[in-house]
């Protein structure tokens, strides 16, 4: 085999959109280390803010508050405040009336909680997986009906992505497995008549993870309030599951002109 003389000619790739994806929040105003999750939320939030570029969204999926307390949305409301668009997606740990009223400044309904968020390069559906009452998740008919209805209505070209703070599949870390996203065949089989759908991106196992639903991308970003513990690493008790001393972090995702999506997991460092 002959060696090359000289390399095909380099064509980059340049981003369209950076999209900031944070979870896991957990506001908890009467907890006795109320503040700390507070400060972690302001330090994560001050990061973007403080970014030289423009980010194209910032996306919250889910667990914004630990009791779904009022005075946690209130709280919320003002730590989530960002000079990028922001959207966020309730979590098991989240009320929907409480959730609406006092986050996002709407009347106090439970009915599912979706917003879309669409520009030139991208649309983004944030998709309620939250099942009342419980801690598992499941997408409703209403919200099945409801994102079916906005994929028909996006050119066939325009990329997708779907976020939802339950992930569909099995991240081997059985605390969270056992209350993932379950019912997920349906979405599964809703996602082969789009080819457009980019990617999912979730939350609710409070670690960096990336794997594949439904022959697409599944990216899961950190928890910014802890990180889990994996399986395989020391615990010092059955539930000592979550590093409380890590920092919080984030994902960037990044959808390039080729239509290509390349996620950057960050730390952000407590000051």
């Amino acid at each position: 085999m002959q060696t090359p003389t000289s390399l095909p000619p380099h064509h980059p790739t340049t981003p369209v959109a950076v999209i900031a994806h944070l979870s896991d929040t957990h506001i908890d105003t009467g907890a006795e280390d109320a503040g700390r999750s507070a400060e972690r939320t302001r330090t994560v939030m001050r990061y973007l803010n403080d970014l030289p570029y423009d980010l194209d969204a910032v996306i919250v999926t889910g667990d914004i508050t630990d009791h779904a307390a009022p005075s946690a949305y209130e709280e919320a409301r003002k730590l989530l405040t960002s000079r990028h668009p922001l959207l966020t997606c309730p979590g098991n740990h989240d009320e929907r009336a409480a959730y609406r009223e006092h986050l996002l400044g709407e009347p106090p309904r439970t009915d599912p909680i979706n917003q879309s968020y669409t520009t030139d390069h991208f649309t983004l559906a944030l998709c309620d997986t939250s099942v009342p009452g419980e801690d598992h998740g499941s997408l409703s008919d209403e919200t099945l009906t409801w994102l079916s209805d906005l994929l028909a209505g996006t050119r066939p070209t325009q990329p997708v992505l779907i976020a939802f703070h339950h992930p569909p599949v099995p991240l081997h870390t059985p605390y969270v497995d056992e209350i993932r996203q379950f019912d997920e065949s349906r979405l599964a089989a809703l996602t082969t008549r789009h080819p457009n759908i980019t990617a999912f991106l979730a939350g609710h196992a409070h670690t960096p993870a990336a794997t594949t639903f439904a022959n697409r991308p599944l990216l899961v970003a950190p928890g910014v309030v802890s990180t889990l513990r994996l399986p395989w690493e020391p615990q010092t008790t059955p539930t000592h599951h979550i590093h409380r001393d890590l920092p919080p972090a984030l994902a960037f995702h990044v959808l390039d002109d080729t239509g290509r999506l390349t996620t950057h997991f960050r730390p952000v460092p407590l000051d």
